[in-house]
């Protein structure tokens, strides 16, 4: 579970630095990847209300987000800021349908690749969390960018 609990944190690093501050995260995201963004933006700033207004409210989500928002106000300033100061480097971006996208990711503070799934329900798009804890990880590794170091 601790592990499932670093691995979000981590997450919420990579994807933390793409977004345009200014906007205002109460309104609707325009698109999928906006609302990973503007989810995980929110989340690295240490601003769990405004993240939760792009999480799919189920039971599962919602306590996925206390836990890490008592992780993150347990952590250590040094650790804060590498958080709010991190870039998203999206690595991959698979559009299964019209209503899900998942995105592999990661940030420049934690440098691992995650993966989030964002879903379209009644016409918003919401990070359904869940999934980075419960989906096959292998499934997503499309693009295994394995390097040879001996070259």
């Amino acid at each position: 579970m601790k592990r499932n609990l670093n691995g979000f944190l981590f997450l919420l690093c990579f994807l933390g630095a793409c977004t345009n501050n200014e906007q205002s995260s109460s309104s609707k995201a325009e698109s999928d990847i906006d609302a990973a963004r503007e989810f995980i933006r929110s989340a690295l700033d240490g601003k769990f209300d405004e993240a939760r207004t792009f999480l799919l409210p189920d039971s599962s989500n919602i306590h996925y987000m206390d836990v890490a928002e008592r992780n993150f106000g347990k952590a250590d300033e040094v650790t804060k800021e590498g958080y709010r100061g991190s870039s998203i480097n999206i690595r991959n971006v698979n559009l299964v349908n019209d209503s899900v996208t998942i995105v592999i990711y990661s940030n420049s503070f934690m440098n691992n690749d995650d993966t989030l799934r964002i879903m379209k329900k009644n016409g918003q798009w919401l990070v359904d969390l869940k999934y980075l804890y419960e989906h096959d990880m292998d499934t997503m590794n499309i693009n295994n960018n394995k390097r040879d170091t001996l070259k």
